[in-house]
């Protein structure tokens, strides 16, 4: 039995001009997310099936407005269709273009069709076009650009089952050039020859770009150079020359297909009424500030409900199998490590599904790209650009789905800015970390008569970690270099009501992204930390337990006393414990003593443990069911042994404040941060960075106030 045909697609077109959703409705759930070779640019693959049975492989090409790039992940769509190396390049492109600004779309249509490659254009948002009285002549234009045009709307899947038609059937490729080659660079099949390139014009871009190329053979590097250096061919006159010469094409093709009538278009009268409002120098800050902070407080409610429904059915789970099962090491493993690591991964899915959710709903109704044309000069200010206001905010509810949407930021550098200042936000998982800080260091008392003392104390937290922020990716502009040219080129789409097909499979691939990626790394560490805490060197842990069988020490204590008692003596004596030992010199200077320092190493599997550790530590139960008023009265009267003094005094308190402020402590960002780079180089350099910087602050501030 012969195996099945298969087929290579790619999607590919200008930013905004309907890729996505096109992409959405071939794939479906079919979907898969990777990264290029050599980059950490996305690479959005997915499978689907034509009526002819034939298996389709498409992958969804980074938007360019020309083939010659700017960023690097416009690279990559050169480096696809131009290499004949690549492993994505395509049997067949589909050229999206957008059908209400054909003019602009058809500089990159000519470029991709004069490479030669078998190519069907979908004239996307003829509804749009429709709508603003632009009529094109399909046939006419099919004529033209020498390759099969299919009018489509992409949002509401219209036109697609004609181009899956056209797909089954074997494309030809382009009739047709847009540019005199022999005009514009002598004899280009020359260099072709060399190569050896079957397309001429392949060849003549390679000879702009070729240094550019990842896995590009040196032999061809250096025939390129010889062509170059023979023919004194100017990289800067060549593209100035055909883009002259494209226009002139572009022009002639426009004025045969396109009738344009001048009526009343009320879609961009609406737009135009919308956006006076948006975009104004006041309002629209004010306006923009209302909206996400509504999104913030919504995915910060909203996930709540599921996130303690999660929680309820692991720890049920949880306990049912605990006691299902025998008691020792397999169970303890089972429950206490990979099951509670599984949870710990599971548990963050609805904030990461809403927050996307909330976002492909504000770019699908196109104020996304007001978001980030209203931010983008506060923003270049620091380093970061316009695209960079929503992860930071997100940031506030939690960085994990707030550094996944930096995927929407296009520039390399500003990206990696964006992730690597994002955890200075004070997420929701230092809250309770503050909430105790806060309540046994700074008296409840009112302020001019409104303000309570407290909440004035968590505000200062939250804009001392904004302005961390704002610090750290100041210091990484002047840091890191890129040849990336700092332009920002955005276009504003008309308004729209959201796809909610789209807003559905966007939300189900980011949360599938976050497990199956990031969780492996969360439930290994989680093991590890679980083993750390559980077991300590020689029989220290065995002696613990022998000790708790005396009836004459049991006698004094009840069950819940003696459970207390028994977990704070196992972790004192478990690897972390002696960790914290071995750190206590290290932390001294910040106030810290070694029980503190057993509680930082806990709380890197997520920032709120700290708060159960400390607990357990004082012997005032675990997090869900400790005693909050006795603990800050267990901490107000330790004691440190060496000093006489207070362990957790005042300076000690701000100390750790400042500490948990700025401090990467949390292994669910670490994980995300290594899969959005695609490297460990980027997560190594955060957790050493934000730890440093965190000692640093700690111990001025310990030194100035003890």
């Amino acid at each position: 039995m012969s195996e099945p045909k298969k087929i290579k697609i790619a999607l590919a077109g200008n930013p905004n001009c309907g890729k996505t959703s096109l992409f959405n409705e071939l794939t479906g759930l079919r979907q898969k997310v990777g990264n290029f070779p050599g980059v950490t640019v996305d690479k959005k693959t997915g499978i689907f099936f034509l009526p002819n049975k034939t298996e389709a492989f498409v992958v969804d090409l980074p938007g360019t407005y020309s083939i010659y790039p700017r960023r690097v992940d416009e690279m990559i769509t050169f480096e696809v269709l131009a290499n004949l190396d690549n492993d994505s390049r395509p049997d067949v492109i589909v050229l999206l273009a957008d059908a209400s600004n054909l003019k602009r779309n058809l500089l990159f249509c000519t470029q991709v069709i004069d490479m030669g490659i078998p190519t069907v254009i979908a004239l996307n948002m003829i509804d749009v076009a429709e709508k603003n009285n632009i009529r094109i002549d399909v046939a006419k234009l099919e004529e033209e650009l020498g390759v099969p045009v299919i009018p489509m709307n992409a949002r509401e899947g219209k036109g697609v089952d004609k181009l899956l038609n056209l797909l089954s059937s074997e494309v030809a490729k382009p009739k047709r050039s847009f540019i005199d080659l022999q005009k514009l660079c002598g004899d280009a099949k020359e260099l072709s020859n060399k190569i050896p390139y079957s397309n001429e014009y392949i060849a003549t871009l390679l000879a702009v770009l070729h240094k550019e190329l990842n896995h590009f053979q040196a032999e061809k590097h250096k025939l390129i150079e010889e062509w170059v250096a023979a023919k004194k061919f100017v990289v800067a006159r060549f593209q100035g020359e055909e883009v002259l010469q494209r226009y002139n094409s572009i022009n002639r093709v426009v004025n045969n297909c396109v009738n344009e009538e001048q009526k009343e278009n009320k879609s961009l009268e609406n737009t135009s009424r919308i956006d006076k409002i948006l975009l104004h120098p006041l309002w629209g800050y004010l306006i923009f500030l209302g909206v996400f902070f509504l999104v913030f407080q919504a995915i910060f409610a909203w996930a709540q409900y599921p996130m303690d429904l999660i929680s309820l059915v692991f720890s049920s789970v949880g306990n049912y199998i605990h006691n299902l099962l025998p008691s020792g090491i397999i169970n303890d493993l089972l429950i206490q490590g990979l099951w509670s690591g599984i949870g710990g991964v599971v548990v963050f899915i609805p904030q990461i599904m809403l927050l996307f959710g909330f976002i492909t709903i504000l770019e699908d109704t196109g104020y996304m790209a007001r978001v980030s044309f209203l931010m983008d000069k506060l923003m270049r200010i620091v380093g970061l650009g316009g695209k960079s206001a929503v992860p930071l905010i997100s940031g506030m509810a939690c960085a994990i789905p707030a550094i996944m949407s930096t995927r929407n930021i296009e520039s390399w550098k500003d990206r990696i800015i964006t992730i690597m200042v994002v955890p200075f936000m004070s997420c929701s998982a230092r809250l309770p970390v503050y909430t105790l800080l806060v309540s046994f260091a700074v008296p409840s008392q009112p302020v001019l008569g409104i303000f309570n003392m407290r909440g004035m104390w968590m505000l200062a937290l939250y804009l001392f970690g904004f302005i961390a922020a704002i610090f750290a990716s100041f210091i990484m502009k002047l840091i890191i270099k890129t040849k990336e040219k700092g332009i920002f080129l955005m276009e504003l789409p008309i308004y729209r009501f959201p796809r909610w097909g789209n807003i559905g499979v966007t939300m189900f691939e980011k949360a599938m992204v976050f497990v199956t990626d990031a969780g492996k790394i969360i439930v290994a560490i989680s093991v590890v930390l679980w083993f750390l805490a559980s077991y300590g060197p020689g029989d220290e842990i065995k002696n613990i337990d022998k000790k708790f069988v005396d009836t004459s020490f049991n006698s004094k204590y009840n069950t819940q006393e003696l459970d207390a008692i028994k977990q704070s003596e196992k972790l004192a004596h478990s690897y972390v414990g002696h960790i914290g030992h071995f750190i206590e010199p290290a932390i001294a200077p910040l106030g810290f003593d070694w029980k503190i320092g057993i509680s930082l190493i806990t709380a890197f599997a997520a920032r709120e443990v700290f708060v159960g550790t400390i607990a357990t530590i004082y012997s005032v139960g675990s997090t869900s069911d400790m005693d909050m008023k006795k603990l800050r009265e267990r901490m107000h009267n330790e004691i440190n042994a060496q000093t006489g003094k207070k362990v957790f005094s005042f300076a000690t308190v701000v100390s750790l404040m400042i500490f948990f402020a700025l401090a990467m402590q949390c292994m669910s960002t670490i994980a995300v941060v290594r899969r959005e780079t695609k490297s460990w180089k980027w997560p190594m350099i955060q957790l050493f960075f934000m730890t440093g910087l965190a000692y640093l602050a700690s111990f001025i501030t310990y030194q100035l106030l003890k």
